[in-house]
């Protein structure tokens, strides 16, 4: 889970997804009852496999060494809330940012948000100031998982976030799985943003389209790729 985690955030930095120290990953193994993250305020470039945290499933450290991410309290409502994911990421990455201040949810505008996204990329609302006052990191995650209930969207068919004001949380199956729907996410960001610069009335793909890429790279009846 080490490896897998230090590997992970690794490529936060080389797809140009984090500036400084300005993103995490971490896994959870339920059966284990253990979440492996990256180490709070450590350079990329300095970390070592050995540097990654480990905690139980309430964020207390196992093991003698580095402090966790401030994060970690995020990714344990997220991986309490939604049973069938095993990785979070958290980024600053510029276009998603860019969502997440204007408060605005990311639409599916065409088939390369839909390949990944089943519908827009949601924005939460404003964290009040008790909130951030009493348990941010901790309200970060319930004002999360509060968005997807309120629009009842499933979390494996839009694997991010926005926040407001803050930036974008994605999960998945694994840690590599995880960082790839961070990729796509700022990806469509940008898309989006220029998008809608070329023409102010665009509008979502119909959703006859969403569902035909969707569904051929998910669920049973997928063909999209190799067996």
């Amino acid at each position: 889970m080490k490896e897998r985690v230090f590997t992970a955030n690794l490529a936060l930095p080389d797809s140009g997804l984090v500036k400084l120290t300005w993103g995490n990953v971490s896994e959870i193994d339920r059966d284990a009852g253990v979440i492996v993250i990256k180490p709070s305020g450590i350079p990329y470039s300095k970390m070592k496999i050995c540097d990654m945290v480990v905690t139980n499933l309430n964020g207390d450290l196992l093991e003698a060494g580095l402090k966790p991410s401030s994060d970690l309290a995020t990714h344990i409502e997220l991986y309490k809330a939604f049973k069938e994911i095993n990785s979070v990421v958290h980024t600053h990455s510029k276009h998603a940012v860019m969502w997440a201040q204007s408060g605005r949810e990311i639409p599916a505008y065409g088939t390369t948000h839909a390949d990944t996204f089943y519908g827009g990329i949601p924005c939460t609302r404003q964290l009040t100031s008790e909130e951030v006052t009493s348990a941010y990191e901790l309200e970060t995650g319930k004002v999360i998982i509060e968005t997807f209930k309120e629009k009842s969207i499933d979390p494996l068919a839009v694997p991010g976030v926005l926040v407001y004001g803050h930036g974008p949380f994605t999960w998945g199956e694994t840690p590599q799985k995880a960082v790839e729907n961070s990729v796509v996410l700022d990806e469509v960001a940008e898309m989006a943003c220029m998008t809608e610069m070329v023409n102010k009335t665009v509008q979502p793909i119909p959703q006859y389209l969403l569902d035909k890429h969707y569904f051929r790279k998910h669920g049973i009846s997928a063909y999209y790729g190799q067996v």
